[in-house]
């Protein structure tokens, strides 16, 4: 199963306002000097009613307050692009110069184009560095699970392709003449497209977020000529902006598959994910199962009959190829497989293709069911019927696990049961799996999984504003100091119109809990933010000092980088994985400087100065220069 740490308290160090002042004066630099063309001459008017003129004069001196700040935060940039070439590390390099030169364009877009390609250049370095540092850690330690390189050649070409489309398709040249393709091919998993298709749809992805239905298109076209979950998760994103282009184009991918060779099993079940459970897909292997899934609500897609039909055609002709002879198989999965994905879909059949299709699909099951070994055939993995057969009561579910546990005749079977019931009953949100945990013999499984559901049950209950539910678990759970911070400051924002006494309480008490983090670990400024951001809520006339205290704390840290905040939780037994990652954006410094900018220019400019890496200066300055140059966005009318 797969679903999208603790730090003792130590004595705190910190840094003296001073430090930190002289640290907010570096040496100054010339001022790039920045023309614009004077606007023409608006056409002469009727004078205005005396009545009139102090408005008047207050919207021109307005427009002249808002030239001066685009002129400073384009200044801003350019000069920080100078410092980007120099910074030592490439990976911040590159990142640097493709945001500024993102944020450049609605108003310089040719130094923009001129940034992302030393943008290009720098990722390219990094890239082809973090791949041999791999490949010598592979040597080393085996093929064992690794953290990936980061990728900024595909950072930079979403950016670069979201604002000229030739300039992505240059980069995306690139990236096959450089052979990733065939890198990537060579340990191709089911499902996954290789890094140039996978590149087209990412950057098609954003485009399509961005209302910019033709360029997304345009782009991701060549990329829906195969059958991959990027592919797939694609068309359901684009049947929501277009029901019509998606359909055409699934059409034709059903009709690719058809006369595929290479289809399997695999490919049937991806494609049925686009009709009958959007945004979750299924892929069997002789290992097991891996699913992806996106919404948290499965609801099919209401396409017509025809398209319909065609699925169960497309479906039934790879389904029903002879199976290949022993030791010739080269489908994904295998046999198991598509025993899986026919168990799985033949319900489908049976509600909704034409009879005769359905006949053929369930003679093919019941042959490979009278070969199949007796563990594959009792094999009742949680997915065979998700989104496809109604759900067992929840009741049902919990007493049969609770049944089976009964029956257990070991100790470590026992203990994957209980994994799995404490899972299912944390899914619903109940405290009472953390009782279950301690049912858990062994010792390393049970402190592992309390780490894991803790958290997970208070930011569930901090989603659903169950406050009490929520504060308890920062009593009484297993919640790092960090993630402490994010419970207590996102009920603050929950209770700051109802409870104001409450929420500033809770507030404090994030910050206390802050600053029991090491004053060397990334995590204590990152809490900090996190306090900033929930006074901006609270009350906002502290933000100005607590950013400021943030940014002390990342002076003293040298692992923050002032983005990519997020909450990790795992678990892993023999029988159970799992991995829930969300993002955090409360614990970066975008955020809270776009909105000190937006109150205080020069001051925020000042604030940001103060920081003693590269690596959060840039992110906080980019910001800051975002706020002004980006339009912002009109606030809705209430009725």
């Amino acid at each position: 199963m797969f679903r999208l740490p603790r730090i003792a308290p130590v004595a705190l160090l910190l840094l003296s306002s001073a430090a930190l002042t002289d640290a907010q004066t570096p040496e100054k630099r010339p001022t790039p000097v920045v023309k614009f063309e004077e606007p023409k001459p608006a056409e002469t008017k009727p004078a205005e009613p005396k009545s009139a003129e102090p408005k008047s004069a207050a919207l021109t001196e307005e427009e002249r307050k808002a030239r001066a700040r685009r002129v400073a935060a384009r200044s801003l940039l350019i000069s920080l692009s100078t410092d980007a070439r120099s910074f030592n590390d490439q990976t911040l390099r590159a990142r640097s110069l493709a945001r500024i030169a993102d944020a450049l364009w609605q108003v310089d877009a040719e130094q923009g184009r001129l940034l992302f390609r030393k943008a290009w250049e720098a990722a390219e370095g990094a890239d082809f560095e973090s791949e041999r540092k791999l490949e010598q850690q592979k040597n080393k330690t085996g093929d064992g699970p690794m953290r990936q390189p980061p990728g900024l050649r595909r950072e930079v070409l979403r950016l670069a392709a979201r604002r000229d489309r030739a300039l992505g398709e240059e980069f995306l040249e690139k990236l096959k003449t450089q052979k990733l393709e065939a890198a990537n091919n060579a340990s191709q998993r089911p499902g996954r497209l290789n890094e140039a298709l996978s590149q087209r749809l990412s950057v098609a992805r954003e485009l399509l977020q961005a209302g910019e239905l033709s360029r997304a298109l345009q782009f991701a076209d060549p990329a829906l000529t195969v059958v991959g979950n990027q592919s797939i998760n694609f068309l359901s994103f684009l049947r929501e902006k277009d029901a019509a282009a998606a359909d055409q184009r699934y059409a034709a991918l059903l009709a690719l598959a058809t006369r595929d060779p290479q289809a399997d099993a695999n490919t049937v079940s991806m494609l049925s994910s686009y009709i009958f459970t959007p945004y979750m897909i299924v892929i069997f292997t002789n290992n097991g199962v891996n699913t992806s899934q996106s919404s948290d609500k499965i609801v099919p897609a209401n396409v017509s009959p025809e398209l319909r039909n065609a699925f169960f055609q497309a479906a039934a002709s790879i389904l029903l190829r002879p199976q290949p002879q022993p030791g010739q198989d080269q489908t994904s999965g295998g046999s198991q497989a598509k025993y899986m994905v026919l168990k799985r879909l033949l319900p489908l059949f049976e509600q909704s293709a034409p009879a005769e299709l359905t006949e053929s699909v369930r003679a093919h099951f019941n042959v490979l069911n009278s070969t199949a070994s007796d563990d594959l055939r009792k094999r009742d993995d949680e997915w065979v019927g998700r989104g496809v057969a109604p759900e067992k009561p929840a009741g049902d579910k919990e007493q049969s696990l609770l049944d089976q546990i009964e029956r257990a005749k070991t100790s470590a079977e026992r203990d994957e049961l209980y994994v799995q019931l404490v899972f299912h009953v944390a899914g619903r949100g109940e405290l009472r799996a953390r009782d279950l945990i301690s049912k858990i013999d062994d010792t390393e499984t049970r402190k592992q999984l309390q780490a894991y559901i803790d958290p997970d049950l208070a930011m569930d209950f901090v989603q659903k504003k169950q406050t009490d539910q929520a504060l308890e678990l920062v009593q009484k759970g297993e919640l790092t100091h960090l993630q402490k911070v994010w419970v207590l400051t996102q009920t603050a924002k929950n209770l700051a119109t109802t409870d104001k006494e409450k929420a500033v309480e809770l507030v404090e008490s994030a910050g206390s809990e802050a600053r029991r983090i090491d004053v060397s670990d990334p995590a204590r400024p990152q809490a900090l933010i996190a306090v900033a951001n929930a006074l901006k809520v609270v009350d906002v006339s502290r933000v100005w000092d607590a950013t400021f205290d943030a940014v002390k704390a990342a002076n003293s840290s040298e692992g923050f980088t002032g983005e990519d905040g997020e909450i990790v939780l795992r678990f892993e037994s023999k029988g159970t994985g799992s991995v829930n990652s969300s993002d955090v954006p409360e614990f970066d410094l975008e955020g809270i400087f776009r909105d000190l900018a937006d109150q205080d220019y020069e001051r925020a400019v000042e604030l940001a100065r103060g920081f003693q890496a590269e690596g959060p200066r840039a992110v906080a300055t980019i910001a800051i220069a975002r706020s002004v140059l980006e339009p912002k966005k009109k606030a809705t009318a209430k009725n």
